[in-house]
């Protein structure tokens, strides 16, 4: 008679149990749930359509198991984003995509008990999305935490992607790898008062003029960032605060004439303070009109439009005050007096001044 084969029932029927190193003997089976599984908790703007879709940074899923190994089915349109991978809460660890659909293993021979994973997209939409097909653990999948109680959603450009703020080189590379949104100043301030994050936000965006042909006016309200017909349904999540940090960007290129996106706003006339003022207003107004009972917080910094002599936090200010609505609100961050994009020490900075102004505008 073979003892081994039949341990587990003698343990039954006797009402014992094995001991860890017996335990061991006996491998954990897998347990594979699709992404669209009730298991799995999602943040941020999500296309589950077909399978789930992820664009934008900031963009985090959650689930939890207890066993010793996890692993997740993905594929990157690109190859290029990276994600940050949170174990049990512990300090993030990074892996990059490659443009092939297999599985990604994201934990190591893990000690079996329960482990909560979060996978958190670092890098901006402009490196193309990524689908997540199936999730597979050695051992069982177990509720993961439940959703923040409450929600910030962010409309920024390269401050609030934390576009660059890991190059130290003073180069600002646009290299995914020196982008890390975990650390910048809108994902510091949703941990610091315990929410979730959406994070509408693109480097060299602006309200008027980008870098590019795309406006946030243009942007704010689609899924897939891409296409002009893929529109967000407002009403899945309500915010219980919205941030917007722009005109950074416009600041600079409103004194472009000779650029391209220069020509195709504006022609060859430099917009007044009026007609700023007014597109600032307008955009506002349109986040108002899909969240009419959630505080508006307008912030602009920390980079050289909020300098010494700039005009453009007056041109917030007077916007904010034309609107008369006492659920709008605004916040300067003092400029970080260097080149070049914030790092996270300057992220941390906003951050702490960002969550008192918060605190000081609804009960948290």
């Amino acid at each position: 008679m073979n003892i081994i084969k039949y341990l587990p029932l003698l343990f039954i029927i006797f009402g014992c149990k094995p001991s860890q190193e017996l335990q061991k003997s006996f491998p954990l089976t897998e347990t594979t749930i699709s992404a669209k599984d009730s298991m799995i908790h999602y943040t941020g703007r999500i296309d589950s359509t077909e399978n789930i879709r992820i664009f934008w940074p900031g963009t985090a899923m959650k689930f939890s198991f207890k066993g010793t190994n996890a692993s997740i089915l993905l594929h990157d349109s690109k190859g290029e984003n990276i994600f940050n991978i949170v174990i049990d809460g512990l300090d993030p660890i990074s892996f990059q995509m490659d443009s092939i659909k297999h599985w990604y293993s994201i934990t190591d021979s893990l000690e079996n008990k329960n482990h909560t994973i979060e996978i958190y997209k670092r890098t901006e939409w402009n490196h193309g999305s990524t689908d997540i097909f199936e999730v597979k653990v050695r051992g069982e999948f177990i509720a993961p935490p439940p959703h923040k109680s409450r929600t910030i959603e962010f409309f920024g450009n390269s401050i609030t992607t934390g576009y660059a703020n890991e190059d130290f080189s003073g180069e600002d590379k646009p290299d995914g790898r020196k982008t890390n949104n975990y650390t910048a100043y809108a994902a510091v301030t949703a941990r610091t008062l315990d929410a979730d994050m959406i994070c509408t936000a693109r480097a060299g965006i602006g309200v008027m003029i980008s870098w590019f042909p795309l406006i946030m006016p243009e942007m704010y309200d689609r899924l897939n960032p891409e296409d002009t017909t893929s529109k967000w349904d407002f009403s899945k999540i309500t915010p219980d605060i919205v941030v917007v940090n722009l005109f950074q960007n416009d600041s600079w290129l409103v004194e472009k004439p000779d650029f391209e996106q220069f020509k195709a706003r504006f022609g060859d006339k430099k917009p007044t303070d009026e007609e700023i003022i007014s597109a600032y207003q307008d955009f506002i107004s349109k986040i108002k009109k899909e969240y009419p009972n959630t505080p508006i917080l307008c912030t602009l910094g920390n980079m050289d439009a909020t300098q010494d002599g700039s005009v453009w936090p007056g041109y917030i200010q007077t916007a904010v005050e034309n609107m008369k609505d006492q659920q709008i609100h605004y916040l300067f961050f003092p400029y970080k007096g260097s080149e070049g994009h914030p790092h996270p020490k300057d992220h941390q900075s906003m951050a702490d001044m960002l969550v008192a102004k918060i605190k000081e505008i609804k009960e948290w």
